[in-house]
Order: C-alpha cells, then sequence, then structure tokens
C-alpha cells in the first residue's frame, strides 16, 4: 500500500480541487445576472469566432513584431552568409537584407505582404527598439577602443586620421554647396545641410575595419597598427565632431549651439574625470568571470544609460553617451572581453539587424527614377571616394609611408559600413536629409564598404614581389609536411600527438604545422594576441612534452572552412589533420528539414558533391573541408587517443591500399603494431598488395599482422588504441550501420587525394 500513497494523494488531491473549483465556476454563473455580460466573438459559426480571434491575435502589435524580428533576423542571416561566401563582411549583407524588405524590392513586388509584414503603425515600435540595439553597439564600440594604443602610436596615426576627416568633410561642404538648391529639405539651413553631408563623407566604420585587419592576418604588422590606430582616432574625432554638428543643427545656429556645446564639454569632462576612477577601481576588483556578478553587471548598465540619456537631453544624441560610456570603461583586457561578451550577442545578433530593415524602409530607391539623380549618386560616391581613399593615402604618403602600406590605409579607411548608416539615420530624423539623398547616401555607403575587398586585393596584386617567398617548412619538397587545424585546443593536442606519430624520427625531414582560425565577429582587436596565445598554450606545450618543433598559424577568419583548405592546398601539404564535429542538423526531425534548406548542403548538391560525403556523419563543415581539399586529409573521431602502440586497419577494396603508406610511418616513427583485416578477401587476391605487407615484415618483423577473419572481437577492438580507414570505407561501416561502430577505438578517416 505505501507504494501507491503518493498516486492516491496526488489524484485526491488533483481530482478534489478539480470538482471545487467547477463548482464555484457554476455558482459564479448566478452572479452574471443583470450585469449585460458580452461575449467576444459573438455572432457567426463557431469555425469564424475562431478564425477572427486567430486573426485579432496576428495583429496584436506584439505578435507582429515578433514576426517581424523573425522575419529580419532569417534575412539578415542568408544575405549575411551570401556576403560572406563572396569574401564581403556580413555587415554588406545585413544592410542589403534592410534595403530587400524595404520598399525597394519587397514593398515595390510584393505591396501587400510589405503591408501585412511592415504596417506604419509597426514602424514606431520597430524603430525603438533598433534604436535600444544601436545603444548596446555604440557601447561595445566604446569598448573596442584601445585609448594606450592612442597614447603610444599617436604621431603618424593622427595626422593621417584628422586628414582623412578634414579633407572628405571639405569636399562634402563643398558637395553641399552644388546640391543644396536641388536636393536640401525646405526650412532648412545650408549649415545643417552641409555639416551632414561633411560629417557622412568623413566616417569611417571601424567595427569593420578592425575585422578586415584580422581576416587578413596584418594585425601584428606595423601597417595593421596604424590602421587600427588612425581608425580609432578617426572614431573618437568623428563622433565628437558629429555631437557637435546635431548640437548646431538642433540649435538652429552656430552662436547659439555654444551653450550646447559648453553643456557637453561638461558632461565629457564629468565623465572621464569624475566616473572614469570609479569604474577603473571596479573593473581591478571584479575582472573575472566569476567575480563580475549581476550588482556589478548592474553599475555598469546603469553608467550607459544614464550616460545615454545625459547626451540625448543635453542635445548631442543618446549614441554618442553610449559611445562614451563604454570608451571609459576599465582597460583591463579581461573585464572588456567578459563584459563585451554579455552585450555583444543580443546586440549583433537580435537587435542590430532592426536597425539595418528599419533603414531599409527608410531608403526608397525607387525614387532615383530619373538617370540626372542617377549622376548624382554617383558623384556622390566620387566625392566620397576621393576624399576618404585619397586623402588618408595621400597624408599616409606624407608621414613617411611606402605606397602600398598609403594606398592600404586609404581603402581601409574609406570603409563606412554600418557608421554611416548611423550618422545617416540621425540626418533623416532631425530633417537635414531628404528622402532621395538619404537613398544616395546609403548606396554610398554600401559601394564604399564593398570596395574595401576588391580594392586591396588589387593593392596587393599591383605591389606583389616579382618572386613570392616560400615559408621555410615548405621550401623542401623532400619533408613530409602535415598541416593540423584545430579548433578545441584539447583536440589540437590529439591531433597534434597522432601527427608526431606519423614523423617522430624524421627530424628536419619533416614540419608540423598547427593552425587555429576564429571567427572574425568572436574577435576585438585588443585581445587577439592574447586569445592566441590561449588558443595555443595546450597545444604548445604538448609540442614540448613530445619534443616536437612546430609552426603556429593563427588568423581571424569569415570563412573558416574555406580558409583552411585554401591554407592546405597553397602551402602543398602532405597531410591535413582535422577534428570532426556533430552536425546540428542530424539526429531530429526539425533538424534534417533545416539541413535539407541548408545553403552549403544546397550548393553541393548542385556541384555533386554532397553525394560523397552525405552518408559520412559528418557535420557540415567537415564536408565542406573534405570537398575543397585537393591534399589527403585526415578526420580524426577522438575518444581519447593518447597513444599509437596498437592500429587496426580494415581493408574493404583495392582503394584501401593507400592506407599501408601510413602504417609504415606508424611503425618507422612509434613502433604501432599494425593489424590489417581483410574484411572480404581483397589482399589474398591482390599479388602487389600482399608483397607491399610482406616487405613491411621483413623491415620491421612483428609490427604488421594480416587476420581474414569476418568477425572481430569487441575486447579485441577496446585494445586498440586507433583505427585507420578510407572514407570509402567509413562509410560502408556507417551505411551498414555495423557494430563494430559502438566499440571502436580513436579513428583516422582518411581520403588519397
Amino acid at each position: 500500500m505505501g507504494k501507491y500513497k503518493n498516486s492516491i494523494f496526488y489524484m485526491a488531491t488533483i481530482g478534489g480541487f478539480s470538482v471545487f473549483m467547477y463548482w464555484v465556476i457554476l455558482k459564479g454563473k448566478s452572479l452574471e445576472q443583470g450585469r449585460n455580460i458580452v461575449l467576444p466573438g459573438t455572432g457567426g459559426s463557431q469555425w469564424s469566432q475562431f478564425v477572427n480571434a486567430l486573426i485579432h491575435n496576428l495583429e496584436h502589435p506584439l505578435a507582429l513584431l515578433l514576426l517581424q524580428i523573425i522575419t529580419i533576423i532569417v534575412a539578415a542571416r542568408i544575405f549575411g552568409w551570401i556576403c560572406k561566401r563572396i569574401g564581403q563582411p556580413t555587415v554588406i549583407g545585413e544592410i542589403i537584407a534592410g534595403i530587400a524588405l524595404g520598399p525597394s524590392l519587397l514593398g515595390l513586388y510584393f505591396p501587400e505582404l510589405s503591408t501585412i509584414l511592415f504596417p506604419a503603425t509597426s514602424l514606431g515600435n520597430l524603430q525603438f527598439l533598433s534604436q535600444i540595439g544601436l545603444i548596446l553597439f555604440m557601447f561595445v564600440i566604446g569598448m573596442e577602443l584601445d585609448l594606450k594604443v592612442l597614447k603610444n602610436k599617436a604621431n603618424d596615426a593622427v595626422v593621417i586620421s584628422h586628414a582623412s576627416i578634414i579633407i572628405p568633410f571639405a569636399l562634402g561642404l563643398g558637395l553641399a554647396y552644388f546640391i543644396y538648391r536641388s536636393f536640401a529639405p525646405d526650412g532648412v539651413q545650408f549649415i545643417s545641410f552641409g555639416l551632414f553631408l561633411g560629417i557622412a563623407m568623413s566616417i569611417t566604420a571601424f567595427p569593420v575595419l578592425a575585422r578586415i585587419v584580422q581576416e587578413r592576418a596584418i594585425h601584428k604588422t606595423r601597417l595593421g597598427t596604424i590602421v587600427i590606430t588612425c581608425a580609432a582616432a578617426d572614431d573618437i574625432t568623428a563622433w565628437c565632431l558629429l555631437a557637435a554638428v546635431i548640437a548646431i543643427v538642433k540649435a538652429g545656429s552656430f552662436v547659439s549651439s555654444l551653450y550646447t556645446i559648453a553643456l557637453a564639454g561638461a558632461y565629457v569632462f564629468m565623465m572621464i574625470k569624475v566616473v572614469r576612477p570609479f569604474l577603473m577601481r571596479i573593473g581591478d576588483l571584479y575582472s573575472s568571470r566569476e567575480s563580475l556578478g549581476k550588482p556589478v553587471v548592474a553599475i555598469f548598465f546603469l553608467t550607459l544609460i544614464i550616460s545615454s540619456y545625459l547626451a540625448e537631453v543635453i542635445g548631442i544624441h543618446a549614441l554618442f553617451g553610449a559611445f562614451m560610456a563604454g570608451a571609459i570603461m576599465p582597460e583591463n583586457a579581461k573585464f572588456r572581453s567578459v563584459f563585451i561578451e554579455k552585450v555583444e550577442d543580443v546586440a549583433l545578433v537580435l537587435l542590430l539587424p532592426l536597425f539595418f530593415v528599419f533603414t531599409g524602409l527608410r531608403t526608397q530607391i525607387g525614387l532615383l527614377n530619373d538617370p540626372y539623380l542617377w549622376k548624382v549618386t554617383g558623384f556622390i560616391i566620387l566625392v566620397a571616394v576621393a576624399g576618404k581613399f585619397a586623402g588618408s593615402a595621400l597624408a599616409a604618403k606624407f608621414v613617411g609611408q611606402s605606397w602600398k602600406d598609403s594606398l592600404t590605409i586609404g581603402a581601409l579607411m574609406n570603409t563606412r559600413g554600418l557608421m554611416e548608416l548611423v550618422v545617416l539615420n540621425i540626418g533623416y530624423d532631425l530633417g537635414v536629409l531628404t528622402p532621395e539623398v538619404f537613398a544616395m547616401m546609403v548606396l554610398m555607403a554600401l559601394v564604399t564598404t564593398f570596395m574595401t575587398g576588391p580594392a586591396l586585393d588589387v593593392i596587393n596584386w599591383f605591389f606583389k614581389p616579382k618572386k613570392e617567398e616560400v615559408p621555410a617548412e615548405i621550401s623542401m619538397t623532400s619533408k613530409f609536411r602535415i598541416l593540423v587545424s584545430f579548433g578545441n585546443p584539447e583536440r589540437g593536442k590529439s591531433l597534434l600527438r597522432l601527427a608526431n606519430g606519423l614523423v617522430k624520427k624524421l627530424n628536419d625531414n619533416a614540419a608540423i604545422t598547427t593552425m587555429h582560425l576564429s571567427p572574425s565577429n568572436e574577435l576585438h582587436h585588443y585581445n587577439v594576441v592574447e586569445y592566441e596565445k590561449e588558443s595555443f598554450a595546450p597545444v604548445i606545450q604538448e609540442s614540448q612534452d613530445l619534443n616536437q618543433k612546430i609552426n603556429r598559424l593563427f588568423k581571424a577568419s569569415n570563412n573558416i572552412d574555406a580558409d583552411i583548405t585554401e591554407e592546405a592546398n597553397k602551402g602543398d601539404y602532405d597531410l591535413l589533420l582535422i577534428g570532426v564535429g556533430q552536425s546540428i542538423f542530424e539526429g531530429s526531425l526539425l533538424g534534417k528539414v533545416l539541413g535539407f534548406i541548408n545553403p552549403d548542403k544546397i550548393i553541393n548538391q548542385v556541384t555533386g558533391k554532397e553525394k560523397l560525403y552525405e552518408d559520412s556523419h559528418f557535420d557540415d563543415r567537415t564536408k565542406l573541408i573534405l570537398g575543397r581539399s585537393k591534399v589527403p586529409v585526415g578526420v580524426l573521431i577522438d575518444k581519447g587517443l593518447t597513444t599509437l602502440n596498437n592500429v587496426f586497419i580494415p581493408v574493404f577494396s583495392n582503394d584501401d591500399a593507400f592506407l599501408i603508406q601510413y602504417a609504415q610511418k606508424l611503425i618507422n616513427n612509434s613502433g604501432s603494431q599494425i593489424t590489417m583485416l581483410d574484411v572480404v578477401g581483397e589482399v589474398k587476391n591482390n599479388p602487389d598488395l600482399k608483397e607491399t605487407i610482406r616487405a613491411i615484415e621483413q623491415t620491421a618483423p612483428n609490427h604488421i599482422q594480416l587476420l581474414s577473419e569476418k568477425v572481430i572481437d569487441k575486447g579485441y577492438l577496446r585494445q586498440q588504441n586507433l583505427m585507420l580507414i578510407s572514407l570509402s570505407s567509413w562509410k560502408k561501416l556507417v551505411e551498414t550501420k555495423s557494430l563494430w561502430l559502438a566499440d571502436i577505438p580513436s579513428s583516422l578517416i582518411l581520403t588519397d587525394s
């Protein structure tokens, strides 16, 4: 009886109180008399009542906002993915997604859908939510600035930076003189219109520039340091100028704006001299992730909100306040990394795309319906490029940079990206820019950001040395060269142990390069060196324990799988070693549906590569690397690989013969005991294969044995340290759901290409 006690109590409690509630409801019905009760949705059939209620729920502001957010994030991811695949920053794709969802595309060809999805009454909610995203983003931008770099490297950088502001600013003001009568809104003074065109021409997108510098692996070079410093100085100067311009526009004249500027000066002084020392003290005490509790986080968020509020009230815009709050955050790199992680994902992934779409909803490219307007747009782009690109390049050349470095600085400083859209939206909100000018300037932002990558490629091609230097580790054709690409440092240790087992005794006739790529959107320029050190520390320690020399390669990447294969193909390596991950599209019905519409998978299906790897149970990145690599690839399924004493090699076909060369390397360098299993009798029927194995037996007796059993004991498999298997044979094991799969040791799946 005791074991049923809980069940009896549960049923009695639920049943008893359910009956009681039903009785109360029946009694309560009698209280409704004389109260004129009107039931919602009365009239019509019950089905029509349900449909009307459902339509009402769909049109509710909260439901509509959530639907808008879903649509925006999906569109931003799709267009961002496309731009990433063609080597462009994802921010370009997100801006294009915003334009595509606006009147320029969706509203033009599907007006009914556009009206349902983005009704005019809902845009206010979208705007305020996007402004919150911008405030958080500007806070991150302020934190990304490394003020120490400005102090130490400011001489040449400040000259280049300020030249890259004043020259395009002046050209923008000159442009305003010619287009003011035709394009300035009625009632807007020339000074307001001219100053906004000037600041729009002189802005640089610091985040995009920093990521391009990382992706091109020039962040450690002198050029990279100068560019980052220039961009940081440019950012600070441009945002201070923008605050002054906003003050002038709102005040109506320069003289009356002096009161606002004076108040802004007092605000900046208070933030630097009063608030900053207090925050630095907190940052020193609470710099670790464990100690950064909710009360401390609340202090910093409160600082951000109060700073933004004061800046908005003073009249220099809340975004300047957010930027200022970020800039005075504690300089402790660990603190900034932890705090940025807390803010960045929500700001960049969820809220910032709302700003792009809101900008897109304002951008009416259809207004440019006259050849003259497109000529003016072209002229605006020309002035923007001439001012920023040429101005920065000439200033860099004047302070002593080479022509190549000067042009590179010019191309990078010409990147406008999101920061340009921020300025343009402020101008639009203040009524300084007409819809036509706004559309022209958005196109200018797109073009100048899009051209950065191609411009850098052209500059590098033009100044390419006549004879390219070949890295020392790949200069000798007699060397056996292995590229170890790892994401997780612990997996990197296993891959390095495996690589060492293949070349341990070759000494100078072998070279191992360890490579770690990190997504560029997860790195910040101020902590790249620290992140690299942390990523390689376990691998370096393992190399010292193994007494194995290694070369290191680290870079930020916008497309990791493509960069891995590019590096392997370019370096002409003999083997690429990678780990395998779990596919997010396997194991569930929804995952398979999403996997079916995965862009990478669609491309592989079109090119025919999907069939090669569709049954391999590899994650999508592994499949892409296998499809693109021109060198042999080894995919390690790590189950705690520590030694290579016992290695098991199943042979399913003649195509597996290439595995013998790896068996020889393991015997020669690690003294491994090799067991080859002739699964279907291929070795027995192949004289050449039998002769090769016999030759190994003669040079290394008792190190290789050939078995022909059909059934392998589980205990025997568990005694093995590693299984070497070809990709085609691995697919057979997976397809047939072999009983081996539950008991196999760590496995190296190899391709012969």
